[in-house]
């Protein structure tokens, strides 16, 4: 199966679109995807950020899988490591190497970019990306809280 990866930039409204639709698929999860889509104005702002990384992995125009990372500045050295917040691949064409491609080409960027880590998080009971995560780095076992910024703690 033939598939290039293709690093979203302004213009690429219809293929961000796309990615959004896969990844509310994917992740069955409509509510945080696709219910209430940014607008165009948002989302060329949003890829004008250099440390904004979407990926797409196209195969015959078609978005098959997709990537989102945040690059992030540290602050205890002079340095940067990327975040995976988003990858996911439409289900008939996974484990034909295409989240493997995704990772390798955002490999490519941070290394451009001089960042020292990539990193991500899985689910417990993710067995295909936990299993992709420990063939490509080291395993650490955290926790991950979410905080409402709006909750009262008074």
């Amino acid at each position: 199966m033939a598939f290039t990866v293709h690093r979203l930039v302004s213009g690429d409204i219809a293929l961000y679109r796309a990615m959004n639709a896969m990844f509310a698929l994917a992740f069955e999860d409509a509510d945080s995807y696709a219910s209430t889509p940014p607008s165009d104005a948002y989302v060329e702002t949003l890829m004008a950020k250099e440390h904004v990384i979407p990926l797409v992995a196209l195969s015959d125009g078609v978005v098959i899988g997709g990537l989102v990372a945040y690059e992030l500045d540290k602050f205890e050295q002079e340095r940067r490591e990327i975040y995976i917040y988003d990858l996911a691949v439409v289900e008939a064409f996974r484990r034909q190497g295409v989240a493997s491609a995704l990772i390798a080409h955002l490999g490519e960027i941070a290394a451009q970019r001089g960042a020292w880590v990539i990193y991500v998080q899985a689910d417990y009971g993710d067995d295909p990306a936990i299993a992709l995560y420990t063939k490509l780095g080291v395993r650490e076992d955290v926790m991950h809280f979410d905080i409402d910024p709006a909750k009262d703690e008074t």
